[in-house]
């Protein structure tokens, strides 16, 4: 019988062989298995927390409320139209964001309702502020060459060779003759001198006659023939024309009476006024461009021949005079002229275009663009005005980006929270309080201009609600101030004013005109809405 190998546990050697490798397989799979399981967790966990921020980032990013443009009052908690048909504007609040925290006031609004507002910026920057004072002035005669006559005898004038004021007169040309006895006196004094051939005596009379403004001629005459004239006639001693006339023939008249005057109109002063803040930009040789109602399309070049030392107290203005040549005969005293005054200041300035600047009364302050939607409207102190620009001495600095176009609207959101101040978070502050306090004298409402008086500077003004007050809509008059811009108030102009009460007068203190699309219907729409 052959041999025959068992293996343990009755298994054959190839079964065996194959029992031996399953442990190693386990261990592997198990490496395997563990290492996706990790690789699992560890992607995962960066998804996840991805989704977290943007969550939160959404959550940040979604409006506090929505607002009417053109009513700040006017809130809803989700997208619509105003009382107007106006998209509402969404709110985000204020330090949305950390980069652009400003303090309080910071506003952020999205990128479509910026360019459906219009918003305009412009950076500060210095340049040279090109002053013009505009203002008026009247042709009047030249005083260093109006000459008044005197008589220095009493006496009846017997004839009156000119007889109404702005008569011309000629140098030479006879004026008026008089007759009185004093001057025949004096005329029989010299002849008795003459008599007596003594030069003394002679020489006294004769002074005597010159100091009675005897004509020169007339001595010569009385010298030559030895007789006494009883009427003596007196000369113009200029040309000019008739400035006043306050004798007629027969008049009696004594030393000191003013017979007339006599003006040079070969050249003319022209007064002019400024205000008290513009006067420091004025002196002597300012360069000045004067027009004339009567003469369309011509301009006169002249300088500042003399600013008065005195302030009018009544008007509060300084007067200036200006000297024009005249030999052409244009100027006629008592025209009205239109001046501009002409700086020539060299004198570097922070500026900002003059429609950037918002003026209260109490506050002048401009609207901050700080980037990506975000804006603040800060307080800042002016200084001078020229016809494009205006001064900034304090409250932004160079290269700003400050808001020229809608920027009431800006402001009317910003100034409810703002501190007006730049990094500073203090609402308890007492220059915060006066803020506040000075605030709430001032409202800013719509209406429409009814009628306007350029010259006095008045409208008449359809203004609708101030809730704030509790005033009903209203027909008013209204002082415009003589820093906003009167060629915005036409009749039936809708425009968004502020104004303040000074002494019982309502003054505007600004304005803007609103889009031309904004139809009456609207209007009363949202005031109806109100009521």
């Amino acid at each position: 019988m052959s041999s025959q190998s068992i293996s343990p546990q009755g298994t054959s050697p190839k079964s065996n062989s194959t029992k031996s490798k399953s442990p190693i397989f386990g261990y592997l799979a198990s490496i395997l298995f563990g290492a996706v399981i990790t690789f699992t967790i560890l992607k995962l966990q960066p998804i996840e927390t991805l989704q977290d921020e943007q969550v939160r980032q959404a959550e940040s990013d979604k409006p506090l409320y929505w607002v009417a443009p053109m009513d700040a009052n006017y809130r809803r908690d989700k997208p619509g139209k105003s009382p107007m048909g106006m998209d509402l504007i969404p709110y985000y609040g204020s330090n949305n964001n950390a980069e652009f925290d400003e303090g309080a006031g910071t506003i952020k609004i999205s990128a479509n309702v910026i360019n459906n507002l219009g918003v305009r910026t412009v950076k500060a920057s210095i340049n040279n502020l090109h002053t013009k004072i505009a203002t008026v002035g009247y042709v009047t005669y030249d005083e260093d060459k109006l000459v008044h006559i005197h008589p220095r005898v009493q006496g009846w004038i017997e004839k009156l060779y000119v007889k109404a004021i702005g008569d011309p007169v000629k140098k030479g040309q006879p004026l008026y003759q008089i007759y009185s006895p004093e001057l025949v006196n004096a005329q029989e004094e010299f002849l008795l001198a003459l008599d007596r051939n003594n030069k003394r005596l002679i020489s006294a009379a004769q002074n005597r006659l010159v100091a009675l403004q005897l004509p020169v001629r007339v001595i010569k005459q009385l010298q030559k023939t030895r007789k006494v004239q009883q009427h003596i006639t007196f000369f113009a001693p200029q040309n000019g024309v008739v400035e006043n006339l306050k004798i007629r023939e027969g008049f009696f008249v004594k030393p000191g009476s003013t017979l007339m005057s006599i003006g040079d109109l070969s050249q003319v002063w022209v007064k002019a006024e400024v205000f008290e803040r513009q006067a420091g930009q004025v002196s002597q040789g300012t360069p000045v461009t004067m027009t004339l109602d009567y003469l369309p399309g011509k301009e006169w070049q002249g300088h500042v021949d003399y600013v008065y030392p005195t302030l009018e107290a009544k008007t509060r203005t300084v007067k200036v005079r200006l000297r024009f040549s005249n030999e052409s005969g244009e100027f006629k005293p008592n025209m009205f002229a239109q001046i501009t005054i002409h700086s020539n200041s060299d004198e570097k300035a922070l500026l900002i275009p003059k429609e950037a600047l918002i003026r209260t009364g109490n506050q002048d302050r401009v609207v901050l663009a700080l980037g990506e939607g975000n804006f603040k409207s800060v307080e800042v102190k002016v200084g001078r005005f020229d016809s494009e620009n205006v001064e900034i001495l304090s409250g932004i600095e160079e290269g700003e980006t400050v808001v020229s176009s809608a920027q009431f609207l800006l402001d009317s959101e910003s100034s409810k929270t703002s501190d007006f101040k730049r990094m500073s978070a203090d609402p308890h502050s007492t220059d915060n309080n006066n803020t506040q306090e000075n605030a709430a004298s001032s409202a800013t409402v719509h209406g429409t201009v009814r009628s306007v008086m350029s010259d006095h500077r008045m409208t008449t003004i359809d203004r609708e609600a101030i809730e704030k007050w509790g005033r009903e809509a209203a027909t008013v008059d209204f002082i415009i101030n003589e820093n906003v811009d009167i060629s915005i108030f036409t009749p039936d102009a809708y425009l968004m004013f502020t104004f303040e009460i000074h002494d019982g007068e309502f003054v505007i203190v600004s304005a803007m005109e609103m889009s031309a699309d904004m139809d009456h219907s609207m209007h009363n729409a949202m005031q109806g809405e109100q009521q």
